[in-house]
């Protein structure tokens, strides 16, 4: 029966080793050569100076500011969710949005916050006049923090769902505040799902390229961005492939410093 079970398992080792592993090891390979195709090191090199460190910053920097918005929406949304009547129904109208393709709900901010959008047909009628909005990092973070938003509010949403009631009642019961019940109780019994939340933000927000371009106008120029114009207008495929592995690299480390002591090992 177990020499039965192993063979189910061959499709799913397929598929991590043609989609994960190759692709992987692809990036890698050419990552150690140069624009005329000759064996090098120096991408590597080249990844640290001050051109491509300042970049780093930039994607490090704007993944934390969609991070932080998104937490900060998200655990009040979820914790209010878990006590309405009809919650996994508002649940599926967070989510559902997640469902359409991302270029057309980039597209659809483009009419929204453009000269003659939505946005700015209010702001006329309220005489403050027509703003530039688009392009701008504030529309780059509004767009983002939306589109990320409900991968923050699920973890944390069964975080919360998964609390026993009866710790928190007890907290209530031994004279704790309200704020002291949620930083004493609540949130540290919660913070996995935070932690889930984070990755599922953090990550793929390091390697925007697309919102960065449409929404953002090339004013927010992050990893994603870089590694875009490397493959597709410079046709540097070996600098691209090396950001790509620097990219991966600090995916990893990120998976593993916000990863729960279970996954860790510990016990």
């Amino acid at each position: 029966m177990k020499n039965k079970s192993k063979w189910y398992t061959i499709p799913y080792y397929l598929w991590i080793a043609l989609f994960v592993i190759a692709p992987v090891l692809l990036i890698v390979y050419y990552s150690f050569f140069d624009i005329e195709d000759k064996l090098t090191i120096s991408n590597y090199a080249k990844f640290f100076t001050p051109v491509y460190l300042k970049m780093t910053l930039n994607s490090f920097w704007y993944a934390f500011l969609i991070t932080f918005f998104s937490l900060v929406i998200a655990y009040p949304t979820a914790y209010i969710l878990t006590k309405t009547k009809h919650k996994q129904l508002w649940l599926l109208l967070i989510i559902l949005p997640s469902w359409i393709n991302l270029l057309l709900k980039a597209y659809a901010f483009l009419g929204i916050f453009g000269t003659y959008g939505a946005t700015n047909e209010v702001l006329e009628f309220l005489g403050i006049g027509k703003q530039q909005i688009l392009f701008t990092d504030f529309s780059f973070l509004f767009v983002s923090v939306y589109i990320f938003i409900p991968f923050m509010i699920l973890p944390i949403f069964n975080a919360l769902e998964k609390l026993n009631p009866t710790l928190v009642d007890a907290s209530k019961d031994l004279g704790a505040s309200a704020w002291t019940t949620f930083a004493k109780v609540i949130f540290p019994l919660t913070v996995d799902g935070v932690k889930s939340g984070c990755q599922a933000v953090f990550i793929p927000a390091l390697s925007l390229f697309m919102i960065t371009r449409l929404i953002a106008g090339n004013r927010v120029i992050t990893l994603g961005t870089a590694i875009e114009q490397h493959f597709l207008i410079t046709q540097d495929w070996g600098m691209g492939s090396t950001i790509a592995v620097f990219l991966i690299i600090i995916m990893i480390v990120i998976m593993m410093l916000t990863g729960s002591k279970k996954e860790r090992g510990v016990r």
